[in-house]
């Protein structure tokens, strides 16, 4: 049974008069260049293998068609196929830079917060539990004019992603946690190590998925570690199923989860193995499962990490005593939320403990508290278009909670400061 894609392209070569066995150049390879943005990751750009060096290319020539499947899951049929649009071509080395003459061509596709059609990623049911996986992403792409077709994946760039060592494994007791490490180039000093733990749909045995599931690679990015001097070490570990996994079920901090003390075994190994950690610049945060997490190793070690940065809080506030608050009260934190979150909902979780946290005395404790999540880059509405509310994490990963509960501008020696500056300046005593 033929696809839609062949049935779509049948229909484009046949006003051609084109005879796939007589006129066809041979089908080409293709690399895809995959990036991370706000809501998840996109192929934005397409780099095609040409026949023979070119000066020039027009945009208006190629035709870029899609198919999207899975044996882990069904996909809804509205995103398994269709057209992505073309915007911009121009010639290429093989890497997708820029030259005045080259074998290779490079197409620059729209993507869209609203545009699964652009994604390799896909968020499926898998037993009782839904996560985010790769996909097969097929691409077809047709030269409309001389009729050369593009329809073998030879490789994949992943911006900032191939910066990581994507290799770790790490086993403490019956558990083995995967995780992801990038090494800043250059250092001859000590350097602080960001601990970064994902959301409930980034669990499994491959930290690309974490990485790429929301935008969590980028405090890898030149910009964010240009924060820290010389740059950080990023450590993103990623659980077998999820972060609140209890013996029996999820917890919410009612019961103890099952992972906490692997993962902590596995930070003290990475600091061990790396000497140039710096111990007392040790960060830690995460969302949602990983903000839940993060404020569990926070509990549990108080006087190990120089600051935490969480966002959609899933650790519910009934379930930290005051003991333990008073425990907690001297660790540097950054809250990020939204009012609107109902996945992690605010008045059972962060508005009330970080209520008790000032009462009880927490100096440098701050939380960025947002009426809704939208598009902080302006392309698709800005202030009028809504992310879901449990999405928070944006703020942080792009670095741009600088208020504070009150709408003040949260300041570090005098200066009013981003959430990855701030964090930049904490260091333990």
């Amino acid at each position: 049974m033929k696809s839609i894609l062949s049935i779509v392209l049948i229909i484009f070569l046949m006003p051609l008069g084109l005879r796939a066995e007589e006129n066809n150049p041979p089908a080409g390879t293709y690399t895809l260049i995959i990036e991370g943005f706000d809501w998840g990751p996109a192929v934005n750009k397409i780099i095609l293998n040409l026949d023979q060096p070119s000066k020039e290319i027009n945009t208006a020539d190629f035709e870029v068609f899609v198919n999207r499947s899975s044996k882990d899951g069904e996909i809804p049929a509205a995103q398994t196929s269709g057209k992505r649009t073309v915007v911009y071509s121009y010639i290429s080395d093989e890497n997708g830079n820029r030259l005045e003459e080259g074998d290779h061509a490079t197409l620059v596709l729209a993507v869209s917060p609203v545009a699964p059609i652009g994604s390799p990623i896909q968020y499926l049911r898998m037993g009782n539990r839904g996560g985010n996986v790769w996909i097969d992403y097929a691409v077809t792409v047709m030269d409309t004019k001389s009729g050369k077709i593009w329809n073998e994946e030879a490789g994949r760039i992943l911006p900032i992603v191939d910066d990581f060592d994507l290799g770790g494994k790490f086993t403490h007791g019956n558990i083995t946690l995967p995780y992801a490490t990038f090494t800043p180039k250059g250092l001859s000093a000590k350097a602080p190590l960001i601990i970064w733990l994902h959301g409930g749909g980034e669990g499994g045995d491959d930290p690309t998925i974490p990485l790429l599931g929301n935008k969590a690679f980028n405090y890898a990015s030149p910009e964010i570690q240009a924060l820290f001097g010389k740059g950080a070490y990023v450590l993103v570990p990623q659980a077998p199923s999820f972060w609140m996994q209890a013996a029996d079920g999820m917890t919410r901090g009612q019961t103890n989860d099952i992972y906490n003390e692997a993962l902590f075994a596995l930070i003290e190994y990475f600091v061990a193995k790396n000497p140039s950690v710096d111990p007392t610049r040790i960060y830690v945060g995460g969302c949602s499962n990983g903000g839940y997490m993060s404020l569990k190793l926070i509990l549990e070690h108080p006087d190990y990490f120089a600051a935490g940065y969480i966002s959609a809080l899933a650790y519910n506030n009934e379930f930290i005593t005051d003991a333990m608050v008073q425990r907690i009260k001297h660790v540097p934190m950054w809250f990020v939320h939204s009012k609107d979150d109902t996945t992690t909902k605010p008045d059972e979780t962060v508005v009330p403990l970080f209520d008790r946290l000032k009462k009880d005395g927490a100096k440098n404790v701050h939380f960025s508290y947002y009426d809704h999540v939208t598009d902080i880059t302006g392309f698709y509405g800005g202030e009028d278009f809504r992310y879901p509310g449990h999405w928070s994490w944006i703020y942080s990963h792009a670095n741009v909670a600088r208020k504070d509960l009150d709408g003040s501008a949260i300041m570090l020696e005098g200066r009013p400061v981003t959430i990855m500056e701030w964090m930049a300046g904490q260091k333990r005593k």
